[in-house]
């Protein structure tokens, strides 16, 4: 990943700058080429630098004969639609403060059907959160709140509710930083505290409302700060970055979304949230149209059949 990527040099900032730089096809696989091996051609078979480029388009290492395009394994292979539609998306996608809707991505670039423009949106979901990103450190807060308007996959005592976990960082100015948020089976379990051990760095101070189950995070290497939640007389300011991060959560899912979301598909919805989020103050809509292609080449395919609903291979398009 390019640490501090120069706007207008290694990003467009404006809507007509982007269609300037990239009026087709092959500026596209040229831009995404860059992104892809930014030091140079890599053979997803053998490691090795060196190739051909073939009449095709295609590159062709020179060690073992293997020939693959720029967007073979990524989130566009396969795709029949013009790659310059797919940054049109991308740009609309990250440029608008709160994202929007499959529906309105079917209206602003007329899909002819609101299932293309559904797939989309997952697939590019998909593309927001890297595997390997750092964990939370220094003072984190972890709590978990309840959201509304799940389809659940399963019988529960919840309702239409699932637990989702929060963890929210503040940094070295007493503001909150970046958020990690997971989907649990249930409420206040020990998952909370091994959604902690994945996403916060040993060492950290985490700040709970003292549930039990939580103490035993004293006991994995953590300073474990808390405050009884239940005998505070204002339970939000026990934990004031959850109760917030909670409650922007649950604005964004209503407003921007406007309908039911199935709990297959939540944890995507989740991994949104967190992309915009984290990137809440950068200077420049056209750096987050940067990051997410930069992370759409480094995520697998992922094939209309796979986003349909698990349980009966139909999707619910929420």
């Amino acid at each position: 990943m390019t640490a501090n990527p120069v706007r207008e040099v290694d990003y467009p900032s404006t809507y007509q700058q982007l269609l300037e730089w990239f009026p087709d096809d092959q500026s596209c696989l040229d831009y995404l080429a860059g992104l892809r091996w930014p030091d140079g051609f890599v053979c997803p078979k053998c490691e090795a630098t060196e190739f051909w480029r073939t009449g095709a388009g295609l590159w062709m290492c020179r060690a073992c004969g293997r020939r693959t395009s720029v967007t073979a394994g990524t989130i566009f292979d396969r795709t029949r639609t013009p790659l310059s539609t797919w940054f049109a998306a991308i740009w609309f996608l990250t440029s608008q403060k709160n994202g929007m809707s499959a529906l309105g991505l079917q209206r602003l670039l007329g899909f002819g059907s609101y299932e293309t423009a559904w797939a989309w949106m997952h697939k590019l979901r998909r593309a927001m959160v890297r595997p390997e990103r750092d964990k939370l450190s220094g003072i984190v807060e972890l709590d978990e709140t309840m959201i509304g308007g799940v389809t659940r996959g399963r019988t529960g005592g919840y309702g239409d509710k699932v637990a989702v976990m929060i963890a929210i960082e503040h940094n070295e100015t007493r503001r909150l930083g970046r958020v990690r948020l997971g989907v649990a089976t249930q409420p206040g379990t020990t998952e909370l505290v091994d959604f902690a051990t994945r996403v916060i760095e040993p060492g950290s101070t985490i700040r709970t409302d003292g549930a039990r189950t939580l103490r035993r995070l004293a006991d994995l290497g953590y300073t474990h700060e808390f405050t009884l939640g239940y005998s505070a007389p204002d339970k939000a300011s026990v934990l004031p970055g959850v109760h917030l991060v909670a409650s922007l959560l649950k604005r964004w899912l209503i407003g921007t979304l406007h309908f039911r979301v199935e709990e297959a598909h939540l944890p995507y919805y989740l991994d949104e949230y967190t992309f915009r989020f984290n990137r809440r103050n950068a200077k420049s809509r056209g750096l987050l149209f940067y990051r997410l292609l930069e992370q759409a080449v480094d995520t697998d395919p992922h094939p209309l059949k796979g986003l349909l609903k698990p349980e009966t291979g139909i999707p619910d398009f929420t």
